[in-house]
C-alpha cells in the first residue's frame, strides 16, 4: 500500500512536470509546479524514493546554534506563544538556518516521536535541494511566506505532512532563518492552514522587529508608519542611523514606506531623506520613545515617528546632582504586595550571592522575574544569559552550558565554542526548567558553583564569577526523593525559594491586564469595553500569564476601531462561566479557621510542606502565600 502511494505521487509530480495539462490537485499551482520542475532538473531527485533526511553533525548543529544565538533566543519565547496559540496535539513549531537546517523544535513532548518519524530532527536539513518542495527548503527559494499542504510536497514520504513556513529577513535584508509550523495530522485541509499561516507569518514579523531592535541598540532608531495607531507594531519602518546621521540599517517595511531601494539609502544622511534637520530630529529622541509625532518626508508623504536614544537638548548651565536612577523593570508588573515583597527579598540575597529558585506554573512569568532581579542589581550592566533546559536536546545540553575546545569532537568548530557559563561571567545565568537537566550535568554543575570554574568539553578549567537564578514547575523535591535530583544540588541552587503565583492567585490581574494590553499594542490606543475586561479577568488563565499575553496579542493584531467588545474575544473566555462564591457575612472568622486549619495540617505532617499541601489540595505555591498571609513559620 506504502509502494502504491509512492508510486502514484510519482506519477502525478512527472504528470504536472511535462507539461501536460494538469486543472486539478497540486500540480495546478504554478509555484508548486516550478518547484517540483527545479527539483527534478536541478537537483535531480526521485519523488518516489523513501529515504531518512540528512541529518548535521553534533559540533555543526552548535556551531549553527552559536551563529544565531540571539535570534534562537527571541525565537524561542515567541515560537512556545504559537505553539500555545495553536492550541491542541498535532503541531510542531520549528526554526531553521538560512540553509533549511532545523535548530530548534518545539512539540508537545507524547507527539516528538511523531515528528522526528517524519525526519524533522534536529540537525536535519530540509533545504528544497535535500528533500524536495516543502515548506522551509520552498519558503527559503521563493523568500516569501507559504503553505506546502500534504501532496503538494515532491517527496511521496512527505505527503502526511503540512506546512506553513515564513522567511526571517537580518536588518540588511539578507535571510536569517525560516519559522515553520508543520502537521502530521492527516485531516487538516488547506483552507483551515489560512490562520495557521497568519500566525506563523506574524510571529517571524516580531522576531524580526526584535533582532532589528537589539542589533542597533547602541543607535538611534527611526520607528515610524503612515498611521500614529500602528508605529510600534511589526509593519512599522525601521531604520538605525549613527552618531553622524548616517543610516546603517532598514527594515523591509521602511522601504516600502520610503519608496526608496536599500542601496539608495545605506550610508545616506537620514536628513536627506526627511523634512527635519538632524539636531531637531535627535533633539525629539527618548530613551523610552512611545508618543508619535508627525514628520514629513522631503518628497511629501506625511509619517508618524518615534525615535529611540538618548536627547541631545542643551544642558542646564549648572546641573543639579542627579540622584541614581530607579532600576527600569521591562516586562514585568509588579502590582500585586505579596509579588511585591518576593522581589525585595529575592534582591537583597541576590546582591549577597545567594542563589534564587523560582518556583511557579509554566507562563507565570518566571523568566521575567529572574531578568527583572537582574536589572535591577548592581549587575544589570552586564549579561543576562537564559538556558531552558527543557528546551534545548539532552545531546546538546552540554556543550550549551559549558562549551568546549576546539577539536575536542568530530564536526567541532576549530576554534571552539563558549558555554552559557562563559557567557554570563560577570553577569546573571538564568537556568529555566533546572528539574529537568540530565542527571550527569548536574553533578558538573554543583562542581561549577562549588569552586567557581567551568571545564569546557576537551578544555582546561576556567574561572567565571557569575551568579545563578534556576526556574522550575515541577516538585524538585519529589525529583530528590526519586533519585532523577540531586539532593546536594538542590540545596545549593535553593538560597531563597521565590513561590510565584499563579495569574488566577495575582491580585494585580487588572494592573497586569493594562500592562501587556500597552506592550502589544505598541503605542495603539486600545479599548476594552467592560464586560469584555471583566471576562477577562474572571477566566482562570490556565497558561498564565503568557496565556494571558498571547490573547492580548492577538486582540491588539486584530483590532479595529481601537475596542474590543465580548464579540472579539476568544471562545474559550466567551464561554467560561465564572463561579462566584457566595457573600460572606465577616471574613475574621474564616480567616481565623483557615489559619487553625493551616497549622493543624503541619503538624499532623510535621512540617513537610509537599505533604500539607496535598492533604490541603492545593500547590505549594498556594500553601506558601497562605502561610505568608498568616505569618505562620516554623519556630526552632
Amino acid at each position: 500500500m506504502h509502494d502504491n502511494h509512492l508510486s502514484r505521487h510519482a506519477r502525478q509530480v512527472l504528470t504536472a512536470t511535462q507539461g501536460k495539462p494538469h486543472l486539478h490537485g497540486p500540480g495546478a499551482d504554478p509555484s508548486i509546479a516550478r518547484s517540483w520542475l527545479r527539483c527534478l532538473q536541478d537537483y535531480h531527485l526521485d519523488p518516489a524514493l523513501s529515504m531518512a533526511p540528512t541529518v548535521l553533525e553534533h559540533g555543526r548543529v552548535l556551531e549553527s546554534r552559536e551563529r544565531l544565538q540571539q535570534v534562537l533566543q527571541i525565537a524561542g519565547t515567541e515560537m512556545s506563544s504559537l505553539h500555545q496559540q495553536l492550541s491542541g496535539a498535532g503541531h510542531a513549531v520549528l526554526l531553521t538556518d538560512a540553509r533549511g537546517v532545523i535548530l530548534n523544535c518545539i512539540t508537545a513532548p507524547a507527539e516528538r516521536r511523531i515528528f522526528e518519524r517524519a525526519g524533522l530532527w534536529l540537525g536535519a536539513d530540509w533545504s528544497e535541494a535535500c528533500e524536495g518542495t516543502n515548506g522551509i527548503g520552498t519558503c527559503l527559494v521563493e523568500r516569501q511566506a507559504l503553505t506546502i499542504h500534504q501532496d503538494e510536497h515532491f517527496r511521496g514520504r512527505h505527503t502526511g505532512l503540512t506546512c506553513s513556513a515564513s522567511p526571517v529577513f537580518d536588518p540588511h535584508g539578507e535571510l536569517l532563518a525560516v519559522l515553520d509550523v508543520s502537521s502530521a495530522r492527516p485531516d487538516v485541509s488547506r483552507q483551515s492552514q489560512f490562520h495557521t499561516m497568519a500566525l506563523v507569518n506574524l510571529s517571524a514579523k516580531m522576531i524580526e522587529s526584535c533582532y532589528f531592535l537589539r542589533c542597533f541598540d547602541n543607535q538611534w532608531l527611526l520607528r515610524f508608519h503612515l498611521q500614529a495607531e500602528s508605529v510600534g507594531l511589526f509593519s512599522e519602518g525601521l531604520l538605525a542611523f549613527d552618531g553622524e546621521g548616517r543610516i546603517s540599517a532598514v527594515n523591509q517595511s521602511a522601504l516600502n514606506l520610503l519608496g526608496h531601494s536599500r542601496d539608495g539609502l545605506l550610508g545616506q544622511p537620514v536628513e536627506a531623506f526627511f523634512d527635519c534637520a538632524l539636531d531637531e530630529l535627535l533633539g525629539r529622541a527618548s530613551a523610552n520613545a512611545s508618543a508619535s509625532w508627525p514628520l514629513r518626508t522631503r518628497d511629501g508623504r506625511h509619517l508618524f515617528a518615534v525615535l529611540r536614544g538618548e536627547s541631545r537638548k542643551p544642558a542646564a548651565i549648572v546641573p543639579a546632582p542627579i540622584a541614581a536612577p530607579a532600576p527600569r523593570l521591562s516586562g514585568i508588573c509588579l502590582s500585586d504586595e505579596a509579588l511585591q515583597a518576593e522581589f525585595r527579598k529575592a534582591l537583597r540575597v541576590f546582591e549577597r550571592d545567594v542563589p534564587l529558585l523560582i518556583n511557579g506554573e509554566t507562563g507565570s512569568g518566571k523568566e521575567a522575574f529572574a531578568k527583572a532581579v537582574h536589572q535591577a542589581s548592581q549587575r544589570f550592566g552586564n549579561a543576562f544569559v537564559a538556558l531552558n533546559c527543557a528546551a534545548i536536546p539532552e545531546s546538546l545540553i552540554e556543550s550549551e552550558l559549558f562549551g568546549y575546545r576546539g577539536g575536542s569532537f568530530t564536526g567541532a568548530r576549530k576554534d571552539g565554542m563558549r558555554g552559557k557559563l562563559q557567557q554570563a561571567d560577570g553577569g546573571t545565568l538564568f537556568l529555566d526548567e533546572i528539574g529537568d537537566m540530565p542527571l550527569a550535568l548536574q553533578t558538573r554543575l554543583l562542581r561549577v558553583l562549588e569552586d567557581r570554574q567551568v571545564v569546557p568539553i576537551g578544555g582546561e578549567p576556567q574561572a567565571v564569577d557569575v551568579r545563578i537564578i534556576s526556574a522550575t514547575h515541577r516538585n524538585l523535591l519529589e525529583r530528590v526523593e526519586g533519585g532523577s535530583f540531586r539532593e546536594d544540588l538542590y540545596y545549593r541552587l535553593n538560597g531563597l525559594e521565590v513561590a510565584l503565583p499563579a495569574l488566577r492567585e495575582r491580585s494585580d490581574k487588572s494592573q497586569l491586564l493594562d500592562f501587556l494590553l500597552a506592550e502589544e499594542a505598541g503605542g495603539e490606543t486600545i479599548l476594552i469595553d467592560e464586560p469584555a475586561r471583566q471576562a477577562l479577568l474572571a477566566f482562570n488563565w490556565p497558561g498564565n500569564v503568557r496565556q494571558l499575553r498571547n490573547v492580548l496579542r492577538t486582540l491588539a493584531a486584530l483590532c479595529d476601531g481601537g475596542r474590543v467588545g465580548v464579540a472579539d474575544l476568544p471562545a474559550m473566555i466567551r464561554q467560561a462561566r465564572p463561579t462566584v462564591a457566595p457573600a460572606q457575612p465577616c471574613a475574621q472568622p474564616l480567616d481565623d479557621a483557615e489559619r487553625l486549619a493551616l497549622l493543624g495540617a503541619l503538624e499532623q505532617t510535621r512540617w513537610n510542606m509537599t505533604r500539607t499541601a496535598e492533604q490541603l489540595g492545593v500547590s505549594r505555591n498556594t500553601l506558601y502565600r497562605k502561610l505568608r498571609k498568616h505569618g505562620i513559620a516554623r519556630t526552632a
